[in-house]
Protein backbone atom coordinates (compact mmCIF):
# COMPACT_ATOMS: atom_id res chain seq x y z
CA UNK A 1 0.00 0.00 0.00
CA UNK A 2 1.42 3.39 -0.99
CA UNK A 3 -1.51 5.63 -0.03
CA UNK A 4 -4.11 5.60 2.72
CA UNK A 5 -6.93 8.02 3.54
CA UNK A 6 -8.56 8.17 6.97
CA UNK A 7 -11.10 10.51 8.56
CA UNK A 8 -9.26 13.60 9.75
CA UNK A 9 -7.66 12.55 13.03
CA UNK A 10 -7.91 14.05 16.52
CA UNK A 11 -5.31 14.39 19.26
CA UNK A 12 -6.81 13.43 22.61
CA UNK A 13 -3.90 14.77 24.70
CA UNK A 14 -2.06 17.91 23.62
CA UNK A 15 0.05 20.59 25.29
CA UNK A 16 -0.04 23.98 23.58
CA UNK A 17 1.35 26.13 26.42
CA UNK A 18 0.57 29.84 26.13
CA UNK A 19 1.86 33.12 24.73
CA UNK A 20 4.72 32.96 22.24
CA UNK A 21 5.08 29.19 22.58
CA UNK A 22 1.38 28.67 21.81
CA UNK A 23 1.67 30.84 18.72
CA UNK A 24 4.71 28.89 17.54
CA UNK A 25 3.50 25.31 18.01
CA UNK A 26 -0.24 25.55 17.37
CA UNK A 27 0.12 25.51 13.54
CA UNK A 28 1.94 22.15 13.80
CA UNK A 29 -1.12 20.49 15.35
CA UNK A 30 -3.74 22.42 13.35
CA UNK A 31 -2.16 21.24 10.09
CA UNK A 32 -3.14 17.57 10.54
CA UNK A 33 -5.63 17.39 13.42
CA UNK A 34 -9.22 18.56 13.48
CA UNK A 35 -9.59 18.66 17.27
CA UNK A 36 -7.48 18.20 20.37
CA UNK A 37 -8.02 17.79 24.09
CA UNK A 38 -6.00 20.71 25.46
CA UNK A 39 -4.07 20.17 28.67
CA UNK A 40 -4.74 22.73 31.44
CA UNK A 41 -1.36 22.71 33.23
CA UNK A 42 -0.46 26.32 32.57
CA UNK A 43 1.01 28.63 35.19
CA UNK A 44 -1.39 29.42 36.78
CA UNK A 45 -3.46 26.36 35.82
CA UNK A 46 -6.83 26.40 34.01
CA UNK A 47 -9.04 25.70 37.03
CA UNK A 48 -12.43 27.33 36.38
CA UNK A 49 -14.84 27.58 33.48
CA UNK A 50 -13.84 31.23 33.09
CA UNK A 51 -10.17 30.22 32.87
CA UNK A 52 -11.00 27.68 30.17
CA UNK A 53 -13.04 30.17 28.15
CA UNK A 54 -10.22 32.72 28.23
CA UNK A 55 -7.61 30.12 27.26
CA UNK A 56 -9.79 28.90 24.39
CA UNK A 57 -10.03 32.44 23.04
CA UNK A 58 -6.24 32.80 23.14
CA UNK A 59 -5.88 29.55 21.20
CA UNK A 60 -8.41 30.62 18.56
CA UNK A 61 -6.67 33.97 18.14
CA UNK A 62 -3.35 32.17 17.57
CA UNK A 63 -4.69 29.91 14.82
CA UNK A 64 -3.32 30.51 11.33
CA UNK A 65 -5.83 32.10 8.98
CA UNK A 66 -8.06 29.47 7.40
CA UNK A 67 -7.06 26.69 9.82
CA UNK A 68 -9.85 24.29 10.77
CA UNK A 69 -9.02 23.25 14.33
CA UNK A 70 -11.20 22.99 17.42
CA UNK A 71 -9.63 23.12 20.88
CA UNK A 72 -11.50 20.88 23.33
CA UNK A 73 -11.00 22.42 26.74
CA UNK A 74 -10.29 20.75 30.07
CA UNK A 75 -10.16 21.87 33.69
CA UNK A 76 -7.31 21.22 36.10
CA UNK A 77 -8.65 19.33 39.13
CA UNK A 78 -7.58 20.78 42.48
CA UNK A 79 -8.71 20.09 46.01
CA UNK A 80 -10.67 23.38 45.85
CA UNK A 81 -12.45 22.73 42.55
CA UNK A 82 -16.14 23.70 42.69
CA UNK A 83 -18.46 20.93 41.42
CA UNK A 84 -21.05 23.50 40.34
CA UNK A 85 -18.51 25.37 38.22
CA UNK A 86 -17.42 22.11 36.57
CA UNK A 87 -21.02 21.16 35.82
CA UNK A 88 -21.80 24.59 34.38
CA UNK A 89 -18.72 24.56 32.16
CA UNK A 90 -19.68 21.12 30.87
CA UNK A 91 -23.33 22.08 30.30
CA UNK A 92 -22.25 25.07 28.23
CA UNK A 93 -20.34 22.77 25.88
CA UNK A 94 -17.03 24.44 26.73
CA UNK A 95 -15.34 21.74 28.80
CA UNK A 96 -14.98 18.15 27.58
CA UNK A 97 -12.99 16.65 30.47
CA UNK A 98 -11.33 17.32 33.82
CA UNK A 99 -7.65 16.51 34.29
CA UNK A 100 -6.26 14.82 37.39
CA UNK A 101 -2.59 15.39 38.13
CA UNK A 102 -1.26 13.76 41.28
CA UNK A 103 0.65 16.63 42.88
CA UNK A 104 4.24 16.70 41.67
CA UNK A 105 3.83 14.01 38.99
CA UNK A 106 4.91 16.03 35.96
CA UNK A 107 5.36 19.50 34.46
CA UNK A 108 3.36 22.20 36.29
CA UNK A 109 1.56 19.70 38.53
CA UNK A 110 2.24 21.33 41.90
CA UNK A 111 -1.42 22.33 42.20
CA UNK A 112 -2.59 18.74 41.73
CA UNK A 113 -4.36 16.39 44.11
CA UNK A 114 -2.83 15.00 47.30
CA UNK A 115 -5.96 14.04 49.25
CA UNK A 116 -8.44 12.23 47.01
CA UNK A 117 -11.20 12.47 49.60
CA UNK A 118 -11.25 16.23 49.00
CA UNK A 119 -12.13 15.81 45.31
CA UNK A 120 -14.77 13.13 45.81
CA UNK A 121 -17.72 15.60 45.44
CA UNK A 122 -16.34 16.72 42.08
CA UNK A 123 -15.86 13.15 40.86
CA UNK A 124 -19.37 12.20 41.93
CA UNK A 125 -20.85 15.16 40.05
CA UNK A 126 -18.80 14.22 36.97
CA UNK A 127 -20.19 10.70 37.12
CA UNK A 128 -23.71 12.11 37.24
CA UNK A 129 -23.25 14.30 34.17
CA UNK A 130 -21.02 11.95 32.15
CA UNK A 131 -17.97 14.22 32.10
CA UNK A 132 -14.73 12.21 31.64
CA UNK A 133 -11.83 12.34 34.04
CA UNK A 134 -8.42 12.28 32.35
CA UNK A 135 -5.73 10.97 34.68
CA UNK A 136 -1.97 11.23 34.71
CA UNK A 137 -1.44 7.71 35.95
CA UNK A 138 1.57 7.79 38.24
CA UNK A 139 1.98 7.85 41.99
CA UNK A 140 4.43 10.36 43.40
CA UNK A 141 5.51 8.39 46.46
CA UNK A 142 9.33 8.76 46.52
CA UNK A 143 9.60 5.18 47.77
CA UNK A 144 8.18 3.86 44.48
CA UNK A 145 10.64 3.38 41.63
CA UNK A 146 9.91 5.66 38.68
CA UNK A 147 9.51 2.65 36.37
CA UNK A 148 6.83 1.17 38.67
CA UNK A 149 4.75 4.27 39.29
CA UNK A 150 2.11 3.56 36.65
CA UNK A 151 1.42 0.02 37.86
CA UNK A 152 1.27 1.17 41.47
CA UNK A 153 -1.09 4.02 40.51
CA UNK A 154 -3.58 1.52 39.10
CA UNK A 155 -3.66 -0.43 42.35
CA UNK A 156 -3.47 2.43 44.85
CA UNK A 157 -5.44 5.19 43.14
CA UNK A 158 -7.20 4.43 39.87
CA UNK A 159 -9.05 1.25 40.73
CA UNK A 160 -10.15 2.48 44.21
CA UNK A 161 -11.39 5.79 42.73
CA UNK A 162 -13.38 4.00 40.03
CA UNK A 163 -14.88 1.54 42.52
CA UNK A 164 -15.87 4.39 44.84
CA UNK A 165 -17.43 6.41 42.00
CA UNK A 166 -19.69 4.16 39.89
CA UNK A 167 -20.37 5.57 36.45
CA UNK A 168 -17.29 7.80 36.36
CA UNK A 169 -15.86 7.79 32.84
CA UNK A 170 -12.07 7.72 32.92
CA UNK A 171 -9.26 8.09 30.39
CA UNK A 172 -5.92 6.77 31.57
CA UNK A 173 -3.63 9.00 29.59
CA UNK A 174 -0.32 8.13 27.93
CA UNK A 175 -0.19 4.57 29.22
CA UNK A 176 3.32 3.12 29.11
CA UNK A 177 3.08 -0.41 30.50
CA UNK A 178 1.57 -3.81 29.81
CA UNK A 179 -0.05 -3.37 33.23
CA UNK A 180 -1.92 -0.33 31.91
CA UNK A 181 -2.93 -2.09 28.70
CA UNK A 182 -4.22 -5.15 30.54
CA UNK A 183 -6.14 -3.11 33.10
CA UNK A 184 -7.87 -0.90 30.52
CA UNK A 185 -8.66 -3.80 28.19
CA UNK A 186 -10.46 -5.61 31.03
CA UNK A 187 -12.80 -2.67 31.75
CA UNK A 188 -16.13 -1.65 30.26
CA UNK A 189 -16.91 1.20 27.89
CA UNK A 190 -16.56 3.78 30.68
CA UNK A 191 -12.76 3.35 30.52
CA UNK A 192 -10.39 4.46 27.79
CA UNK A 193 -6.68 5.05 27.34
CA UNK A 194 -4.50 7.22 25.15
CA UNK A 195 -1.19 6.08 23.72
CA UNK A 196 1.47 8.50 22.53
CA UNK A 197 3.42 8.38 19.31
CA UNK A 198 6.79 8.31 21.06
CA UNK A 199 5.89 5.49 23.44
CA UNK A 200 5.10 3.33 20.40
CA UNK A 201 8.66 3.94 19.15
CA UNK A 202 11.12 4.24 22.05
CA UNK A 203 11.92 2.22 25.14
CA UNK A 204 14.10 3.18 28.07
CA UNK A 205 17.27 2.02 26.29
CA UNK A 206 16.76 4.74 23.71
CA UNK A 207 17.00 7.34 26.48
CA UNK A 208 20.04 5.95 28.27
CA UNK A 209 22.23 3.75 26.07
CA UNK A 210 25.18 5.46 24.42
CA UNK A 211 24.61 8.71 26.32
CA UNK A 212 21.58 10.46 27.74
CA UNK A 213 19.10 11.57 25.03
CA UNK A 214 17.21 14.51 26.58
CA UNK A 215 14.68 14.73 23.74
CA UNK A 216 13.49 11.20 24.51
CA UNK A 217 12.92 12.03 28.18
CA UNK A 218 9.22 12.30 29.04
CA UNK A 219 6.83 11.54 31.87
CA UNK A 220 5.69 8.89 32.25
CA UNK A 221 9.16 7.74 31.27
CA UNK A 222 9.49 5.08 28.55
CA UNK A 223 9.70 1.55 29.95
CA UNK A 224 11.15 -1.83 28.89
CA UNK A 225 10.81 -3.14 25.33
CA UNK A 226 8.18 -5.66 26.48
CA UNK A 227 5.96 -2.76 27.54
CA UNK A 228 6.49 -0.92 24.23
CA UNK A 229 5.42 -4.04 22.36
CA UNK A 230 2.28 -4.26 24.50
CA UNK A 231 1.45 -0.65 23.58
CA UNK A 232 1.94 -1.37 19.88
CA UNK A 233 -0.32 -4.42 20.12
CA UNK A 234 -3.02 -2.33 21.81
CA UNK A 235 -2.78 0.50 19.28
CA UNK A 236 -3.03 -1.76 16.22
CA UNK A 237 -5.73 -3.99 17.73
CA UNK A 238 -8.66 -1.79 16.75
CA UNK A 239 -9.95 -2.15 20.35
CA UNK A 240 -12.11 0.88 21.11
CA UNK A 241 -10.51 1.35 24.53
CA UNK A 242 -7.34 2.74 22.90
CA UNK A 243 -6.88 5.95 20.91
CA UNK A 244 -4.25 8.52 20.01
CA UNK A 245 -3.14 11.16 22.46
CA UNK A 246 0.24 12.48 21.40
CA UNK A 247 1.12 14.23 24.66
CA UNK A 248 3.14 16.47 22.35
CA UNK A 249 4.86 18.70 24.88
CA UNK A 250 6.97 21.63 23.66
CA UNK A 251 9.86 23.00 25.68
CA UNK A 252 12.58 25.36 24.46
CA UNK A 253 15.58 23.29 23.45
CA UNK A 254 17.82 24.88 26.09
CA UNK A 255 15.35 23.75 28.78
CA UNK A 256 15.68 20.15 27.56
CA UNK A 257 19.45 20.17 27.08
CA UNK A 258 20.52 21.20 30.58
CA UNK A 259 21.47 19.77 33.96
CA UNK A 260 17.82 19.21 34.94
CA UNK A 261 15.99 18.93 31.65
CA UNK A 262 12.22 19.24 31.22
CA UNK A 263 10.09 16.19 30.49
CA UNK A 264 8.28 16.00 27.17
CA UNK A 265 8.59 14.97 23.53
CA UNK A 266 7.41 17.31 20.76
CA UNK A 267 5.69 15.18 18.11
CA UNK A 268 2.93 17.37 16.70
CA UNK A 269 4.71 17.90 13.38
CA UNK A 270 5.42 14.30 12.40
CA UNK A 271 2.99 12.11 14.37
CA UNK A 272 0.85 10.92 11.48
CA UNK A 273 3.74 9.72 9.25
CA UNK A 274 5.33 8.05 12.28
CA UNK A 275 2.08 6.23 13.04
CA UNK A 276 1.81 5.09 9.43
CA UNK A 277 5.32 3.66 9.75
CA UNK A 278 4.48 1.81 12.98
CA UNK A 279 1.19 0.42 11.70
CA UNK A 280 2.67 -0.62 8.35
CA UNK A 281 5.51 -2.44 10.10
CA UNK A 282 2.87 -4.50 11.91
CA UNK A 283 0.83 -5.09 8.75
CA UNK A 284 -2.12 -3.16 10.21
CA UNK A 285 -2.50 0.05 8.23
CA UNK A 286 -6.17 -0.92 7.96
CA UNK A 287 -6.53 -0.14 11.68
CA UNK A 288 -4.85 3.26 11.69
CA UNK A 289 -8.21 4.98 11.26
CA UNK A 290 -9.64 3.27 14.34
CA UNK A 291 -6.74 4.41 16.51
CA UNK A 292 -6.35 7.96 15.17
CA UNK A 293 -9.83 8.89 13.94
CA UNK A 294 -12.66 6.71 15.29
CA UNK A 295 -12.11 5.36 18.81
CA UNK A 296 -11.52 8.74 20.46
CA UNK A 297 -14.70 10.40 19.17
CA UNK A 298 -16.67 7.31 20.19
CA UNK A 299 -15.40 7.52 23.77
CA UNK A 300 -15.96 11.28 24.02
CA UNK A 301 -19.40 10.95 22.38
CA UNK A 302 -18.51 13.27 19.53
CA UNK A 303 -19.01 12.82 15.78
CA UNK A 304 -16.23 11.56 13.56
CA UNK A 305 -14.66 14.39 11.59
CA UNK A 306 -16.12 14.81 8.09
CA UNK A 307 -12.84 15.58 6.30
CA UNK A 308 -10.03 13.18 5.42
CA UNK A 309 -6.27 13.05 5.78
CA UNK A 310 -4.23 11.17 3.20
CA UNK A 311 -0.80 9.67 3.81
CA UNK A 312 1.43 8.64 0.92
CA UNK A 313 4.53 6.44 0.87
CA UNK A 314 7.51 7.78 -1.04
CA UNK A 315 10.77 6.35 -2.35
CA UNK A 316 12.90 8.73 -0.32
CA UNK A 317 12.84 9.45 3.41
CA UNK A 318 10.61 12.27 4.57
CA UNK A 319 12.53 15.20 6.00
CA UNK A 320 11.30 17.48 8.77
CA UNK A 321 13.01 20.47 10.35
CA UNK A 322 15.17 19.56 13.31
CA UNK A 323 13.57 22.42 15.26
CA UNK A 324 10.41 24.51 15.20
CA UNK A 325 11.09 28.22 15.61
CA UNK A 326 8.92 29.95 18.22
CA UNK A 327 9.02 33.31 19.99
CA UNK A 328 9.80 31.38 23.18
CA UNK A 329 12.87 29.75 21.63
CA UNK A 330 13.45 26.82 19.27
CA UNK A 331 11.69 23.52 20.03
CA UNK A 332 13.43 20.30 18.97
CA UNK A 333 11.24 17.88 17.02
CA UNK A 334 11.09 14.22 18.05
CA UNK A 335 13.47 12.17 15.89
CA UNK A 336 12.51 8.48 15.73
CA UNK A 337 16.06 7.44 14.89
CA UNK A 338 15.15 5.69 11.63
CA UNK A 339 14.09 6.81 8.14
CA UNK A 340 10.36 7.33 7.58
CA UNK A 341 8.94 7.04 4.07
CA UNK A 342 5.44 8.32 4.79
CA UNK A 343 4.20 11.89 4.57
CA UNK A 344 0.89 13.73 4.73
CA UNK A 345 -0.39 14.51 1.25
CA UNK A 346 -1.30 18.06 0.31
Amino acid sequence: MTEISIPRPDDWHLHLRDGAMLEGVLPESARDFARAIIMPNLVPPVVTGADAAAYRERILRALPEGAAFEPLMTLYLTEDTDPDDVAAAHASGLVKAVKLYPAGATTNSASGVRDFDKVRPVLERMAEIGLPLCVHGEVTDPAVDIFDREAVFIDRVLDPVRRATPGLRVVMEHITTKDGVDYVRAQGDDMGATITTHHLIINRNHILVGGIKPHYYCLPVAKRESHRLALVAAAISGDGHFFLGTDSAPHPTDKKECACGCAGCFTATNTMPLLAHVFEAEGRLDRLAAFASLNGPAFYRLPVNPGTLTLVKTDTPTLWPAQIVTGAGPVTLFDPGFPVFWKVKG
